[in-house]
């Protein structure tokens, strides 16, 4: 199974589902400077976890710094057997472009 992307502006939607998640996997400096409302730190996520759920169907979004690293995070997922994986375009540089005031 392999990842899906998503945009900015498809991102709440997502989100909005029962049980899903959102992965920031940036520098933790960068996320404590700012971060989409809902997303948790690559660093605070207990990953042995999440890997162990036996429900693997939940949405998991990725977001990174522009959208490129993101990817093989998506791919990493997918591999541990999570079948509604995406990653975020243009990570957290386009959201924060698009993010209402």
């Amino acid at each position: 199974m392999s990842f899906k992307r998503i945009s900015c502006n498809d991102i709440q939607q997502v989100l909005e589902t029962k049980d899903s998640i959102l992965i920031d996997i940036r520098d933790n400096n960068s996320y404590q400077a700012g971060h989409i409302d809902t997303a948790q730190h690559i660093d605070s996520v207990d990953l042995d976890a999440l890997y162990s759920r036996e429900e693997k169907d939940f949405p998991i979004v990725i977001c990174c710094y522009h959208g490129h690293s993101s990817l093989s995070a998506a791919g990493f997922f997918c591999e541990k057997g999570f079948t509604n994986v995406y990653s975020l375009d243009g990570g957290y540089a386009a959201w924060a472009l698009t993010k209402p005031l």
